[in-house]
């Protein structure tokens, strides 16, 4: 998430505060919306190997072709989502303030004085608007048909279909805010840079040779059953994706260098 610098203030009295934080089943709804923030990071590889069918077939009556006339849509429902994670101050029967914000798996929890400086400050999010605009734009230039709709493989929030030249991002991404969908399309870019690796977009993914340490929550999305019966080679290029995956400007780098572009 991109936060501007936090500013301090002096803290105001109050009868009684509570600060809720995403542990536990506090709250029920936030923990479902955490919950499925991990899904917002766990694009696979799919497709490979596929059929090639009709062009005409791409898009099927649930999916949404993401096309440059569409996004001024997406980017409303990325703003929509990223006031989510604005914190909010919900008043106490009987006096008092409880301050209520989402967190990411591995964020650390926000101390009091950061919660008011996130509430003075909002994040603007520009950066991962930024990066969403050029990596639609790479990737359509690449020959890549991009879809809002689900993907195959149930609990992906994102799939590479090289054999048919179609990136799916499920449809709930967007309402998620611009950080998670940013990371979801990067992925899925590496994908796609690992297929044009191999020669061709619609080719067979091949490593690109980047680190593949994978760490915290992507870590334990790759033991999720979605990968269960992953081979080793699709391992491994899930595990080059999530390791590069929060490297924003990366995905464009790479369908730049490794893609043809038309």
């Amino acid at each position: 998430m991109a936060s501007a610098p936090a500013r301090f203030g002096c803290l105001s009295r109050v009868a009684a505060l509570a600060l809720l934080f995403l542990t536990g089943a506090a709250l029920s709804r936030l923990a479902e919306r955490r919950e499925a923030l991990h899904g917002a990071s766990v694009p696979a590889a799919e497709g490979v190997g596929a059929e090639r069918p009709n062009p005409q077939a791409l898009a099927s009556s649930a999916d949404f072709v993401l096309t440059p006339e569409g996004e001024s849509g997406l980017f409303a429902q990325l703003g929509a989502g990223d006031q989510a994670w604005v914190p909010r101050a919900v008043p106490i029967p009987g006096g008092g303030t409880r301050y209520v914000y989402q967190k990411r798996p591995d964020d650390q929890p926000l101390s009091l004085e950061q919660i008011k400086a996130l509430m003075r400050d909002p994040p603007t999010f520009a950066t991962e608007r930024s990066v969403i605009r050029q990596l639609l734009t790479q990737i359509r230039h690449s020959g890549v048909t991009v879809l809002l709709g689900p993907p195959r493989k149930q609990g992906a929030a994102g799939e590479w279909d090289p054999a048919r030249g179609v990136l799916r991002i499920r449809p709930d991404i967007p309402a998620k805010g611009s950080r998670e969908f940013a990371r979801v399309l990067n992925h899925e870019a590496i994908h796609v840079a690992q297929s044009c690796r191999n020669g061709a977009l619609t080719a067979h993914p091949k490593l690109l040779g980047l680190s593949r340490q994978v760490q915290g929550a992507a870590r334990r999305h790759l033991q999720e059953p979605l990968y269960r019966n992953s081979g080793a080679l699709e391992r491994a290029l899930e595990e080059e994706a999530y390791a590069n995956q929060d490297n924003l400007q990366l995905g464009v780098r790479l369908i730049t260098a490794h893609c043809r572009l038309g």
